[in-house]
């Protein structure tokens, strides 16, 4: 898998997931929409992890800098 994520990519979904999880563990959201938001909450973290999103690559999008030689 190569990169497709930048530094700035990876800070936003950490930001938005530790938003969304600290939602459903107060009790500010719940239910089955919840439940939805802290899988995607998951998602968003694991992606950011390893700087690589399935959904960029089959659209074919890239964040990530590249470096010239």
């Amino acid at each position: 898998m190569k990169k497709n994520m930048s530094s700035a990519d990876r800070i936003i979904r950490l930001v938005i997931s530790a938003i969304l999880v600290t939602l459903y563990f107060t009790n500010i959201i719940g239910g089955t929409v919840g439940l939805i938001l802290l899988i995607l909450a998951t998602v968003f973290t694991i992606t950011s992890i390893i700087s690589f999103c399935p959904l960029y690559s089959i659209f074919g999008i890239s964040t990530c800098s590249t470096k010239q030689q």
